[in-house]
């Protein structure tokens, strides 16, 4: 039972702290909507989002007015397109077809975003799979609410440096398809390493494989509640560090498991998983990097950093486990730069580069996250920020995702405002030197000799 000191304090992390329930994330199978007909295809998909999901934004929000919570975005994810659409599809059109009647779909429902535009090629790209990739820039110029995600590489697999040379031209023709607002398509296309089957946070976000028919995910969020409190433990022992985030993230977590449950049982879709993710937003006192900051930090990237954010990402998950039934996704803390007004300052101060996001993803949630560089960067460096990112996820056998956007006409110096929740970022420099005769060398990296455990 909750007390009512609890739902005090709870009801002070909400109006005070920016505590919300980032996404209720409703996972459907389009397994059952496969057809060798585009046209029956495209029907069989958004009659099913239609109809399994028409009352998924309608229930978060009377939720989120009966138990006070902002539940800030209703998100669907589907199966893999480059799956579902193998057998109809015969050329990119033929999958942009398809997005559009995903976005279709979206508008109909009322949802933020749907994820799963995807191609699954860690080891290797299907026809299908390598139509869908060239398909992204046209299917995200052409969309308002798709969110598009290539999976390539595993820790089991190894790395797909055909895929990942692919992914460098593909993100800059993105780019050059929505050059009139700032190369938006790209914030809408990450590129991933073990990539989770549950994940309900975008733009990574699909339906596994190995899913149920129909799942509710719940994203919870609450780095404004975490700084606060640290703020009464400043200059402490690391063991109350510690113990005060655990104890926190709890807290947090708990919201989230509420959440999820009566969505669950209103709508009567089963629950998944809660993602006890902290997730930061451009609102002042909602960023990880101030977290860092109250741990001692002059500023985020200064020495020390990789450290503060490795404990910050451990005692979240070591509190959050506590809280919930079933945890997954991607949880711990996210280091999104353009969502993170603690990482822009950081940034514009000069504190924090490519190189040291690069460090500190080795210890945190996901990748290279939101990060706008000049729109000139050549297609094979881009390749190459994918494969060092992706590489680290492989061999330290977690999730690591580059999101990166080259804005085209904008340099260092230069700010990119994309607005709400994607925020604004300063123009990052990259470093000068080429890697395109290791990009172009095709194939495959393998895995890594510790993937053998059968």
């Amino acid at each position: 039972m909750i007390n009512i000191f609890e739902v005090e304090e709870t009801n002070k992390m909400i109006e005070r702290e920016n505590l919300d329930v980032r996404t209720i994330t409703l996972g459907i199978s389009l397994h059952d909507c496969i057809s060798d007909d585009l046209n029956k295809l495209c029907d069989n998909i958004f009659n099913k989002i239609t109809t399994v999901a028409k009352d998924l934004v309608k229930t978060g929000e009377e939720i989120s007015t009966e138990l006070g919570v902002p539940i800030v975005n209703k998100r669907i994810s589907v199966t893999p397109i480059g799956l579902i659409g193998a057998a109809a599809c015969k050329s990119t059109d033929d999958f942009v077809k398809i997005a559009l009647t995903l976005d279709k779909a979206a508008k109909a429902v009322g949802v933020n975003f749907i994820g799963g535009y995807t191609a699954l090629a860690a080891k290797g790209m299907t026809k299908a799979e390598e139509m869908l990739i060239r398909s992204i820039p046209k299917a995200l110029a052409s969309t308002e609410r798709i969110m598009s995600s290539v999976v390539l590489g595993s820790t089991r697999t190894g790395l797909n440096m055909d895929g990942v040379r692919l992914m460098g031209d593909i993100i800059k023709e993105t780019a050059e398809a929505t050059k009139d607002n700032d190369s938006i398509g790209c914030t809408k296309l990450v590129v991933l390493c073990n990539a989770p089957d549950d994940n309900p946070f975008m733009a990574g976000a699909f339906h596994g494989v190995t899913e149920t028919d129909s799942i509710i995910n719940v994203g919870v969020s609450g780095p404004g509640v975490v700084k606060h409190v640290l703020q009464s433990v400043h200059g402490e022992s690391f063991e109350v560090l510690c113990e005060t985030i655990k104890k926190t993230a709890f807290k947090v977590t708990r919201v989230g498991q509420l959440v999820a449950k009566e969505a669950s049982e209103r709508l009567g879709i089963p629950f998944g998983i809660v993602d006890l993710s902290l997730a930061p937003t451009p609102a002042i006192g909602d960023s990880v990097a101030d977290i860092l900051c109250e741990m001692g930090l002059e500023q985020t990237g200064a020495p020390g950093t990789t450290a503060a954010l490795a404990l910050l990402n451990d005692q979240v998950k070591k509190g959050g486990v506590m809280a919930s039934s079933y945890v997954g996704g991607l949880s711990g803390a996210f280091i999104p730069v353009s969502e993170d007004q603690g990482m822009i300052d950081a940034v514009e101060a000069g504190a924090l580069t490519i190189e040291k996001l690069e460090a500190m993803t080795c210890v945190c949630s996901v990748g290279l996250d939101m990060i706008a560089i000049p729109g000139d960067t050549p297609n094979t460096t881009i390749s190459g920020i994918i494969a060092d990112e992706l590489a680290i996820g492989m061999i330290n056998q977690k999730t690591t995702a580059v999101r990166i956007i080259p804005v085209i006409g904008k340099g260092v110096g230069d700010n990119v405002e994309f607005g709400g929740l994607l925020g604004y970022a300063p123009i990052m420099p990259v470093n000068k030197f080429g890697c395109a005769d290791f990009v172009n060398r095709g194939g495959r990296i393998p895995a890594p000799i510790h993937s053998f455990k059968n």
